[in-house]
């Protein structure tokens, strides 16, 4: 997909652009010329016309005649050919460059959304001391969101708050144990929802 020296020296060798009933051709041509500025730089040895297709072709490119057998023919420029120096200093330089700009990449962090379902003894139960107790626990890697009371049933509600949490620093389990401590208030807790951020 990437045109090389075989393509310059095919387009050099055409006098005019290809009619347009040709339009593969056509296609072709237009996108060869488009890299008039940089034909040089293209990858691949260029060989004399008539190494390139048909033999008894005459070459109109003027290039230099090639010593190596029609078998070596290389029309695509291989990548088996040594890498020179220079390019060899560049592709060093350039990982080199791609290794310090990701090292400075700060990790990302993972983190959870969790919807937790903080269940009552009854009804009498003070709903807004037990979402206090509930905001009163703190962690590194623990925000507290919004919260709203939902009917369970029998006049009782159930407290649904949200919270987000670093996954390495808090844990279900650790917040389970922490709400259900609350043992005058707290019946059970469960976990309504939990989504990766």
């Amino acid at each position: 997909y990437v045109p090389s020296q075989a393509d310059i020296a095919v387009f050099e060798a055409i006098a005019a652009p290809p009619p347009a009933d040709l339009f593969h051709a056509l296609r072709w041509y237009n996108h060869i010329k488009s890299y008039e500025k940089q034909k040089a730089s293209l990858p691949g040895v260029k060989k004399a016309l008539g190494k390139y297709g048909p033999a008894d072709v005459e070459d109109t490119t003027g290039a230099a005649t090639d010593s190596k057998d029609d078998d070596d023919i290389d029309l695509f420029g291989s990548d088996d050919e040594e890498e020179s120096e220079e390019a060899k200093k560049l592709r060093e330089e350039r990982l080199a460059q791609y290794e310090s700009k990701k090292s400075k990449k700060p990790a990302v962090v993972a983190k959870s959304s969790i919807l937790l379902d903080v269940k009552p003894w009854d009804d009498e139960t003070d709903m807004a001391k037990l979402e206090e107790c509930v905001r009163s626990i703190q962690a590194d890697g623990l925000v507290w969101g919004s919260s709203k009371l939902v009917p369970v049933g029998y006049g009782i509600k159930k407290l649904q708050i949200q919270c987000v949490v670093e996954d390495d620093k808090v844990g279900t389990d650790m917040l389970e144990e922490r709400i259900t401590a609350f043992e005058d208030y707290v019946q059970s807790m469960d976990v309504a929802a939990f989504n990766k951020i």
